[in-house]
């Protein structure tokens, strides 16, 4: 990793709640609102915001483990923001915090855990979890 990230360091995004982020399975909605699986995708994707600046070329952030609490929901059209917090970096793993608040207040509230890896190590597991022999 290139030096200067460190604790406290600060990544947003804004997104619109659209049709595609609706709670939803087997192709059915099951309520209108902003689902915790586009939560998570967005709440892992602010935290990658915090890691990109530091990759050196032959890096790259795998996901270790997300945590999240979906506390309120959000409606079609509203806007949602996502902030990460860097709160931890050991050796090669980056931990933050993500709020995610809508024109009510907080609607969700993550941990996200990303490790940093050589892109031949990661090649490797997933040669070593391919299917083939």
């Amino acid at each position: 990793m290139k030096q200067g990230m460190e604790v406290g360091r600060v990544e947003s995004i804004d997104i619109i709640v659209t049709e595609e982020m609706f709670a939803t399975f087997e192709g059915k909605v099951v309520h209108p609102v902003y689902s915790t699986v586009a939560m998570t995708y967005h709440m892992e994707w602010v935290s990658r915001k915090i890691i990109l600046p530091f990759l050196e070329t032959h890096e790259e952030g795998m996901g270790a483990s997300v945590q999240i609490n979906h506390l309120a929901p959000s409606p079609l059209g509203s806007k949602v923001k996502l902030t990460a917090v860097l709160v931890e970096l050991r050796d090669n793993a980056v931990v933050t915090e993500v709020t995610a608040r809508n024109h009510v207040g907080i609607i969700g509230q993550g941990i996200v855990k990303q490790i940093i890896l050589p892109k031949e190590t990661i090649a490797q597991k997933l040669k070593d979890a391919s299917f083939s022999s």
